[in-house]
């Protein structure tokens, strides 16, 4: 039998644990193509309705879900494991949090190439969103911190040998460090879900691979900065060169560790900058594991600097004197913060990933399996905690009625509970700050007239826990439908025509990224090439590759991630102009 191409796969990093769907080559997979690679695998047991849980084995053939059991072996093809699992009711309290399988091994500052305790010597408390309780205390790092990795990154750069060294050496040093990352995803994972509440599988299975990828490919940039010839109105010589810009400052999210490190960490160690590194204050762990496992790669001394802290150490870097860059990602609220601090001191670039509001269109003539799907993981995979969430969707009025009625079906069949456990779909939200801000966008919602389908509570008494969530009759202009959430709700929205669902897509102040499902190739080119977004799937989602550039529109930001347009943050251009003698030719 032909196969049919995916036609579901959201979001950067995700395992999709859902009816009959593993997953192909992206963490979100076309249910079609999943079912293919699973073949023989056993089926994960889950049923969840409203008013009862069910138990059933997981190898039983009848099940409801493919498990996270199904899982993607590293280059070498499909394996499976079959468990007992149960379903966690959105009413029911979440059990005991389960033992991380990695101890933490390293809660201090890395400053050039060595941990070390902060001047002050004062920690914070690191929080297990899964039990509200700290789980360990970490380095919090002062302004003097960060004046001390700053002057081993510019050290580095200046007198060290990591932008000297040909491009070929460079490369062989990050491909190092993507095997040592690549032996260690499973700890580096297991460090997020401790962190901010990710579930484990899903980080090793979807993130892990995504990061690791981002090393080898820009590894693969290391000697290919290359600038050009360039004719001359006269008798001169003149060329350009791309040089490494200095002292790169990177100020990361909380909602994807791993993955958002190596976006920011990999392009600018392969254009040759030293880097200080500031992990948000949610989830430090996995990057002080990956700049020890840098330095074991062959890293020099003072290349990556890791400083942990609260949002002021942000702003240290953002405003040091002796930083050449910074390349932020996280809301726009401190997007703007960063920006000034950059302009008021040495005038610094900035490039910034931001907030968004992304539009998912479903138009009549969608799959609407596919559809379905594809808009559930869009808004609820990571809790609803993505920049690119699908978290307007729009649906035609054709199909309205019946899409309300499926998307309310999988979102209560939707597995809530502790993200080490397998089989799990949601975890709790990162931190108490960001449970309080969805529950009052909830609150929110139910004041300003939507209608709430299903979901608007909390999971239990302990964690930060809350229901999938669905609201229909949102209005656009309505808090739910204007401003970022960043979880686990989704606003369903009516629309009519192709040209009203444009204008009411754009009229954010956001433009990120965005979704069309239709079968019509008419509206999809008008659709997308309508869309004011940085970044449009068409009949599935959250598709990343290396390659592939990454940013936003409007208040989603400016610049771009991945690809070859990444390297253009990290360099300078040198244009050079030398008279010649006699030439035989301009």
């Amino acid at each position: 039998m032909a196969s049919k191409c995916p036609s579901f796969s959201p979001c950067p990093t995700l395992l999709v644990l859902r009816a009959r769907a593993p997953f192909p080559l992206s963490p979100f997979s076309s249910n079609k193509t999943m079912a293919a690679m699973s073949k023989g695998a056993p089926a994960l047991g889950l049923a969840l309705k409203t008013s009862e849980v069910k138990h059933q084995d997981c190898s039983s053939s009848s099940a409801n879900f493919s498990s996270s059991s199904t899982r993607r072996r590293s280059r070498s093809g499909v394996g499976r494991v079959s468990m007992h699992c149960r379903a966690v009711l959105a009413t029911e309290q979440v059990e005991a949090p389960i033992k991380s399988p990695f101890p933490v091994q390293y809660t201090k500052l890395f400053i050039n190439n060595s941990f070390v305790d902060s001047v002050s010597g004062k920690t914070f408390p690191s929080i297990d969103p899964r039990s509200e309780e700290v789980a360990v205390e970490v380095a919090q790092a002062a302004a003097e911190d960060v004046d001390r990795a700053v002057k081993a990154a510019r050290k580095a750069f200046e007198e060290g040998p990591w932008p000297r060294m040909p491009g070929c050496e460079r490369a062989g040093i990050m491909n190092r460090i993507a095997d040592l990352l690549d032996e260690h995803k499973d700890e580096l994972s297991a460090l997020d879900t401790l962190n901010m509440g990710k579930v484990y599988d899903m980080a090793r299975l979807g993130e892990a691979p995504l990061a690791i990828g981002l090393f080898r490919y820009y590894a693969g940039w290391c000697d290919k900065a290359q600038g050009m010839t360039l004719p001359t109105n006269g008798p001169f010589h003149a060329y350009t060169l791309h040089e490494p810009i200095g002292v790169v400052g990177s100020i990361l999210p909380w909602n994807a560790p791993f993955y958002l490190l190596a976006m920011k960490v990999a392009p600018a160690l392969a254009c040759g900058n030293t880097i200080v590194l500031k992990p948000a204050q949610q989830s430090p762990l996995s990057a002080l594991l990956i700049a020890k496992l840098a330095a074991e790669a062959g890293l020099p001394d003072g290349v990556l600097n890791v400083v942990t802290g609260y949002g002021d150490t942000g702003m240290h870097i953002a405003s040091h004197m002796d930083v050449d860059k910074v390349a932020f990602t996280g809301s726009t609220q401190v997007g703007r913060q960063i920006m000034q601090a950059a302009a008021q001191s040495n005038l610094k670039p900035v490039n910034l990933e931001l907030g968004g509001k992304s539009p998912f269109i479903i138009f009549g003539d969608a799959d609407m399996d596919a559809a379905v799907e594809s808009a559930h993981q869009a808004i609820f995979y990571n809790q609803g905690q993505m920049c690119v969430a699908g978290s307007r969707t729009f649906v035609h009025e054709s199909v309205y009625d019946e899409y309300l009625e499926r998307a309310k079906a999988r979102a209560e069949k939707r597995v809530v509970g502790d993200p080490f456990k397998p089989g799990v779909e949601q975890g709790p939200q990162a931190d108490e700050a960001q449970f309080n801000k969805v529950m009052s966008y909830i609150r929110a919602g139910k004041d300003e007239g939507a209608r709430l389908i299903t979901g608007g509570e909390r999971v239990g008494s302990k964690g930060y826990y809350i229901q999938p969530t669905i609201f229909s009759d949102v209005q656009d202009d309505m808090k739910i439908c204007r401003e970022e959430i960043f979880g686990p709700v989704m606003s369903v929205i009516k629309f009519k025509t192709v040209e009203e669902v444009i204008q009411r897509s754009n009229q954010s102040e956001y433009g990120l990224g965005a979704t069309v499902m239709s079968k019509n190739v008419d509206i999809i080119n008008t659709v997308t090439r309508s869309l004011k977004a940085g970044i449009v799937w068409v009949n599935t989602y959250g598709i990343l590759t290396p390659s592939a550039p990454f940013g936003g529109y409007k208040s989603s930001g400016f610049g771009r991630e991945n690809g070859a347009y990444a390297l253009a943050n990290y360099q300078q251009v040198k244009s050079v102009i030398m008279p010649i003698c006699n030439p035989p030719y301009l």
